[in-house]
């Protein structure tokens, strides 16, 4: 046993010997490295991604999903979605959209409810929700989306005279809903639109709900005109849904005293 702890401490000592030992372990080093990077290089990941576009607030159908291979050495997001399972009963989060053959990021992926509340979330206190009937025409073939900005104009005809102008500005879309009331924009299956939403103050919304009696008459007819996405930019600074003519307004009041009149005498 002597002997041998002595061959050993002899070997060890031998300079020809350390210099032997050192350049091996350097050389697995080396190959250690180079053998991780080779593996990362040519290792890879699968991938989820969307083989159609997916708008901000719809839900993620995932046989619209399929994955490609990634390399891991590519792969340095971390926010990157890497399973499909990740994407169950998900939905594009407002403000977000997932283009086609583009990647899924969780920061931008939301729950149903998440979605929903944000509608009643974003109204402003002492506002009211409005629903203002819509179809495919009046909605530029379902252009008016989600978070447009729009106005309300008004045409009609008095005294063989047409009347026409902006009544109120500044509008601000918060959903669109189908015929059903399905959200063209966390419902896959919605169909065209029909109703848009949006908050007004009180009383913008006792003036809409007015015209609602003349609308049904067919004395006067209301409908959106969307705006530029710079729209609110270039009004104000707040672009709060206003009356944008008081001669407009003064017209549905007294429009809506004349239909009250008829009405009593009949």
């Amino acid at each position: 046993m002597g002997n041998l702890s002595g061959t050993i401490k002899k070997f060890i000592s031998n300079k020809n010997t350390v210099t032997i030992l050192v350049v091996l372990a350097g050389i697995i080093v080396l190959w250690y490295f180079y053998n991780s990077r080779v593996n990362s290089a040519i290792t890879t990941i699968k991938i989820p991604y969307a083989t159609e576009r997916v708008n901000s607030g719809y839900k993620i159908e995932l046989e619209k999903v399929k994955t490609k291979d990634i390399t891991k050495s590519t792969l340095k997001d971390s926010d990157i979605v890497t399973s499909t399972n990740e994407l169950k009963d998900k939905y594009i989060c407002v403000g977000n959209a997932i283009p086609q053959n583009g990647f899924f990021y969780k920061s931008q992926l939301c729950n149903k409810e998440e979605i929903q509340n944000r509608l009643t979330d974003s109204i402003p206190s002492g506002w009211t929700l409005y629903g203002l009937d819509v179809n495919m025409r009046t909605t530029y073939a379902n252009s008016i989306l989600q978070d447009s900005y729009i106005d309300l104009y008004l045409s009609a005809v008095e005294d063989d005279e047409i009347i026409f102008g902006s009544l109120i500005k500044g509008i601000q879309v918060l959903d669109v809903r189908d015929s059903n009331g399905k959200s063209l924009f966390w419902d896959a299956s919605a169909g065209n639109s029909s109703q848009l939403l949006f908050a007004v103050p009180e009383e913008l919304y006792r003036l809409l709900t007015t015209a609602t009696d003349l609308i049904s008459t067919n004395s006067i007819d209301i409908f959106p005109v969307i705006r530029s996405t710079g729209y609110c930019q270039e009004e104000s600074e707040n672009c709060d849904a206003d009356i944008a003519s008081a001669e407009l307004e003064a017209f549905i009041l007294r429009k809506l005293r004349t239909l009250d009149q008829t009405t009593s005498t009949n």
